[in-house]
C-alpha cells in the first residue's frame, strides 16, 4: 500500500473536522481522530476503500450511480465538492464532501484528502423533524441548499404549494454563518397592502392614525440573521420598489421617518407563482426578480419523488397520530399511487384523517382510500346522470360508479395483494360479490356471452 507523508497525517490529526486520505485505488491510508470518533468508533478503516466504508458499495461511486468526487477531481485536476448519503454508526446521514488532490513531484495526484461535514438539516431515514428524502430530485435540491447556504447570496425558492419551502428556508439559515441570529418569516400573502410597509420597515410615532409609539419592523427584528419573504409574488407593486432598495444597497426608512437605516439581513424568498409570467404581464418588477433570484432553487413536487413517500409517511404519522400506528404495505402502495397535488401538506392531512378513521393498531388501504375521498376537492357541478341500480362503490354501497381514484386504489391493491379474493374483500370491508363486480368494472365491459364466471 502507498505510504502517505507523516507530516500530512500529523497536520490532519489536529483538525476538528473529519478527514481521511486515500490513494488512487480508493484505499484509505489515513483517518484523523475526528473521523474516527464520528464515523468509525469501533474499528479501523485503514486499507478499506472509501466507497465500501461510506456507501457499502462494491465498486466506485460513479459506477454505482452516485457522483464521485475522486472521478471528478481526476477530470478537473482540482478540488471538488459533492453531497453524499453516508453510512454512519447512527444510520445513514447526509454529508458534505470536499476532496482535494495531493500532488507528487511530477504534478500527478498521489493521494486525495477528503473533508466531511455532516449536513444536519436533512435525513435519509424517518425523522421527527427536518427535511426527509432519498430520491434523486430531493438530493439534487439538497445539494444546492448545502452549496449556497454558507454564502450571503439571495435565494429564491420555487415550487408548488405544500412542497416545504419554509423548511428549506430554515435549512438555509441553519447552515449559514447567521445561524445563531434570528430567522424572521414574513407571510407576504397575509399582510394587507396598507400595513405592508410599516410591518416590514417599522414606523415612527404619529406616522398614521393609531401609531401611538415608534415600532421597529421585521427587517430590524431579523438584524444579523435571515429575512424569509414567503409568497413574494403577492407583494404589492408599490412596495416592490422599496424592497428593491433594501436589496440593492441594504437601506430602508421607517414609515414617517426621513432617517435612512442600514439593514444587515440575508434575504431568502419563496413563491408558488410563475414570476416570469408576472414580469411579462407587468405585475412583478423585473429588477426585483433578478435581485431576489441570485440563486434560485426549485423544490420538487411529491409526485416527482414518490420513493420518498414511505419515509415521509412514517415520519409524519408519528407527529399527527393520537397513538402509535403502523402503515400496512397496501396502505403505502395506495399512498404511492396518489399524485398529491397538495404535496407534503396534503400527505400530512391524509395521514391525520386516516389515523382518526382507524380503530385498530394499523392503517390499511381502506382507511387511506376513505381519507383521500373525504379530502378530495369537489369538481364543478355537472349535469347529474342517474346511475344504474346496484352499481357498487369501493365501500360496497350501491348507486355510484367506480371512480378514477377507486380504480387507482383497486389496481394498487391488486398489484400488492398476495392472498385470496376473500381476504382482499375483508380488507376493503365489502362482500366478495361486490369485489367481483368491481373487478369486472375495472377490466372494462365484456361481451354478454355468459363468459363472466359465477359471482361469489
Amino acid at each position: 500500500m502507498s505510504s502517505v507523508l507523516p507530516e500530512l497525517v500529523s497536520f490532519l490529526e489536529g483538525l476538528s473536522e473529519p478527514h481521511i486520505v486515500f490513494d488512487r485505488q480508493y484505499r484509505i491510508v489515513a483517518a484523523n481522530a475526528a473521523y474516527r470518533r464520528q464515523f468509525s468508533p469501533t474499528g479501523s478503516v485503514i486499507g478499506r476503500t472509501c466507497y465500501d466504508v461510506s456507501h457499502h458499495f462494491d465498486r466506485p461511486c460513479d459506477e454505482a450511480g452516485e457522483s464521485c468526487p475522486l472521478a471528478r477531481s481526476r477530470q478537473s485536476g482540482q478540488r471538488e465538492r459533492v453531497l453524499h448519503l453516508h453510512h454512519t454508526p447512527q444510520g445513514e446521514a447526509y454529508v458534505n464532501i470536499e476532496l482535494a488532490p495531493v500532488l507528487d513531484a511530477s504534478g500527478e495526484a498521489a493521494f486525495y484528502v477528503e473533508k466531511m461535514e455532516p449536513l444536519r438539516v436533512a435525513e435519509g431515514t424517518p425523522s421527527a423533524k427536518g427535511m426527509i428524502g432519498r430520491a434523486p430530485a430531493f438530493q439534487e435540491m439538497l445539494a444546492l441548499v448545502a452549496r449556497v447556504g454558507p454564502s450571503q447570496a439571495s435565494v429564491l425558492l420555487l415550487g408548488e404549494s405544500g412542497t416545504g419551502k419554509e423548511l428549506v428556508a430554515r435549512a438555509l439559515h441553519e447552515v449559514s454563518l447567521r445561524a445563531t441570529r434570528p430567522l424572521v418569516v414574513v407571510d407576504c400573502a397575509s399582510l394587507p397592502e396598507t400595513l405592508f410597509e410599516s410591518e416590514l420597515f417599522g414606523h415612527e410615532r404619529g406616522a398614521f392614525t393609531g401609531a401611538h409609539a415608534s415600532k421597529p419592523g421585521l427587517v430590524e427584528a431579523a438584524s444579523g440573521g435571515t429575512l424569509f419573504l414567503d409568497e413574494v409574488g403577492d407583494i404589492p407593486l408599490q412596495m416592490q420598489v422599496k424592497l428593491l432598495r433594501l436589496l440593492e444597497n441594504g437601506t430602508y426608512r421607517r414609515v414617517g421617518s426621513t432617517e435612512l437605516r442600514r439593514a444587515d439581513v440575508r434575504v431568502v424568498s419563496a413563491t408558488h407563482r410563475d414570476l416570469d409570467a408576472m414580469v411579462t404581464d407587468g405585475r412583478f418588477r423585473e429588477d426585483l426578480y433578478y435581485r431576489l433570484s441570485t440563486f434560485p432553487i426549485r423544490l420538487p413536487a411529491l409526485r416527482e419523488r414518490r420513493e420518498d413517500i414511505p419515509l415521509l409517511a412514517k415520519s409524519l404519522l408519528e407527529r399527527v397520530a393520537p397513538r402509535k400506528l403502523a402503515l400496512s404495505r397496501e396502505a403505502l402502495a395506495r399512498l404511492a399511487a396518489h399524485d398529491f397535488p397538495g404535496n407534503v401538506r396534503e400527505l400530512r392531512n391524509v395521514l391525520e384523517r386516516a389515523a382518526l378513521l382507524t380503530d385498530g393498531n394499523g392503517i390499511e388501504a381502506a382507511q387511506i382510500e376513505q381519507a383521500l375521498a373525504v379530502g378530495r376537492r369537489r369538481a364543478a357541478p355537472a349535469a347529474r346522470v342517474q346511475p344504474p341500480p346496484d352499481t357498487p362503490t369501493l365501500s360496497g354501497r350501491s348507486g355510484q360508479p367506480l371512480r378514477d381514484a377507486e380504480r387507482e386504489a383497486l389496481s394498487a391493491l391488486l398489484a400488492a395483494h398476495r392472498g385470496s379474493r376473500a381476504e382482499l374483500a375483508r380488507q376493503l370491508g365489502i362482500s366478495e360479490r361486490s369485489l367481483y363486480r368491481k373487478l369486472r368494472e375495472l377490466q372494462g365491459p365484456r361481451a354478454e356471452d355468459g363468459s363472466e364466471g359465477a359471482e361469489g
